[in-house]
């Protein structure tokens, strides 16, 4: 599908196939979440903006390449995205946070809005909004229109998993938006949920389940 793109790598794969298994720990979720998180954060960010400036090594000046702009926005859909978050900020420190708050109606399916907090100028930098589940895309597609509204101009959407249902009415709605995800599943239940899948990522992850 066009503006998406599968992370194949095989430490990828191999982290997400232990996160689908059942038996694995709340423990264990967590930390595979924090690493696989650094790893797609590699691909997310593989085209960035450098520029150079002037150092000093220990033998001789030179002019040595660093990122250009200004510094990056993580975007969390909570409470799940957090998971994502935490990874990313062990690779790229300086980032700056958004924070944007959306449950699921069991009954609608529908994102409710709960919380919304962001850096001021978000025109200015490259947003990674991060969740690790775009199943119906309803939460994924209400966090976009809210930094948008925002002034968020330049946004890409990271995921663990994503259906193609999903995936279709995020493009549709957001064909601006590169996605970046480690695997298309089959597809949505009748409940709404990815399948395969891993279940409810924020569950699985916080022990809530």
């Amino acid at each position: 599908m066009q503006g998406v793109t599968v992370v194949d790598h095989p430490l990828v794969q191999h982290k997400l196939t232990i996160m689908r298994d059942k038996e694995t720990s709340t423990a264990g979720f967590r930390r595979l979440l924090r690493e696989i998180s650094l790893l797609l954060c590699y691909e997310v960010t593989r085209d960035l903006e450098l520029t150079t400036r002037k150092i000093e090594t220990p033998l001789e000046v030179i002019d040595a390449p660093t990122l250009e702009g200004k510094k990056l926005v993580f975007a969390s859909v909570l409470r799940a995205g957090n998971g994502l978050l935490d990874g990313m900020l062990d690779l790229v420190p300086a980032a700056r946070v958004a924070h944007v708050g959306m449950y699921r109606d069991h009954e609608t399916l529908q994102a409710v809005e709960y919380f919304f907090k962001a850096p001021s100028d978000l025109a200015n930098r490259l947003v990674i909004v991060v969740d690790p589940m775009l199943a119906t895309a309803n939460s994924a597609i209400a966090a976009v229109d809210k930094l948008k509204e925002r002034g968020a101009t330049n946004l890409r959407f990271l995921c663990l998993l994503a259906a193609p249902e999903g995936l279709e009415r995020f493009r549709a709605a957001h064909p601006d938006v590169p996605v970046f995800t480690a695997s298309i599943d089959r597809n949505l239940n009748e409940k709404g949920y990815i399948v395969p899948g891993l279940g409810d990522a924020g569950d699985r992850m916080y022990g809530t389940k």
